[in-house]
């Protein structure tokens, strides 16, 4: 029998939070006590990361303190800086970059396997940027360009991307996108990272083992394959034409559809109002409003397909239209998206190792009994 078992844990309760809540009938979502809409648009990625971590908005003092702090941590060791090199010239992909990075970032920095989690973690969420910044700069056949302190969190991470001054409407571009991902409840990347934490192992394992998590196409691989379809879409010069054919002739529509949401996702409409608004002031909104056209008929044509399933836009579908616009290269999309889900993951750390209790959860035996053995001779 089977029937009790709960596949992929879908339904069961295992902890408590105060960091995010889904409502996936509404389409809401909840960060830190704010509505997303509330929070994404408005807040520094550095008050984000103090939300999560004290349960409430840093004040003057404090939110000067905390962007000092994250941007004190920015380094890495040239060792790791090597790693990142080989793995560019190897042609590795960005997550796997990402992976070796994140495990070699305790080399001589303020990171510990032996230190303070409170602190690690600060440490993980400062290096994220440098990390996956170092890696494409290698990738690209270019140096890293060394981090600012004198700069935000995001505009740091765009600075070191393309070595020149951000402006004003990528900064707040990228600042809603990494807001708006931070965290998500218990999506397979954060539980992985409460399972290592649980274990009281050190926090920069935990988000090494998230990162393993995230690079799963399952997970956060999403965006790229996006941003591919609404290119073609852009191209053919006839949105409605191009879904409808794309459907017809078998094709997924990539960023409809979510495991949680039964309408649309509400990181979807945060997201469509920050490109709305970055593609407006960039004075090149084309290819927004052929990416808003391929939403509107894929909703109508996958409700004709798949009727009594809603199928709706997900995070993933505008992500791509702002990361691209914003200038991210599509091949740091998730790894973009853990720059900005370590700060849930970091949290999620500290919030399991505040009442710890090991994760150890039951598998059904459903393999051979009473088996005998017989030497080797006799097989």
């Amino acid at each position: 029998m089977t029937d009790d078992i709960a596949r992929g844990l879908e339904g069961v309760t295992v902890a408590e939070t105060r960091l995010s809540s889904i409502d996936g009938e509404a389409g809401e979502l909840t960060i830190g006590g704010f509505p997303l809409p509330e929070l994404a648009g408005n807040a520094t990625f550095e008050e984000t990361v103090f939300l999560l971590r004290e349960d409430r908005l840093p004040d003057a003092d404090e939110f000067e303190s905390i962007r000092a702090d994250l941007a004190s941590r920015r380094d890495v060791e040239p060792e790791t800086l090597e790693t990142l090199r080989a793995a560019a010239e190897d042609g590795l992909p960005a997550m796997d970059a990402l992976r070796m990075g994140v495990a070699a970032a305790t080399l001589g920095g303020e990171a510990s396997t032996a230190g303070d989690p409170a602190d690690d973690a600060l440490t993980a969420v400062a290096v994220m940027p440098t990390l996956v910044a170092a890696y494409w700069r290698y990738h690209e056949g270019d140096e890293p360009v060394a981090p600012r302190e004198d700069l935000g969190h995001a505009a740091n991470y765009l600075h070191m991307l393309n070595d020149e001054e951000p402006d004003e409407a990528r900064v707040r571009g990228l600042e809603t996108y990494l807001n708006s991902v931070v965290d998500h409840g218990l999506n397979a990347s954060t539980f992985t990272a409460r399972c290592i934490a649980s274990t009281e192992s050190d926090v920069v394992s935990a988000v090494t083992g998230a990162v393993g998590a995230l690079k799963g196409p399952l997970h956060g691989g999403a965006p790229g394959p996006v941003l591919d379809m609404l290119l073609d879409v852009h191209e053919s010069g006839d949105p409605e034409a191009a879904v409808r054919d794309r459907l017809e002739a078998g094709e997924r529509l990539m960023g409809f559809g979510h495991r949680v949401y039964e309408v649309r996702d509400p990181r979807a409409a945060v997201l469509s109002d920050a490109a709305e608004s970055f593609y407006g002031d960039a004075g090149d909104a084309d290819f927004f409003e052929s990416a808003r056209e391929a939403e509107r008929v894929g909703v109508e044509a996958l409700a004709e397909h798949k009727p009594g399933r809603r199928l709706e836009t997900n995070v993933e579908f505008y992500t791509a239209v702002l990361l691209h616009g914003i200038g991210v290269p599509r091949e740091l999309f998730t790894a973009t998206f853990g720059v900005a889900r370590v700060g849930g993951w970091t949290a999620h750390c500290l919030e399991q190792l505040a009442d710890n209790r090991i994760i150890r959860p039951r598998a059904r035996y459903v393999g051979e009994t009473n088996r005998t053995w017989v030497p080797v001779s006799e097989r």
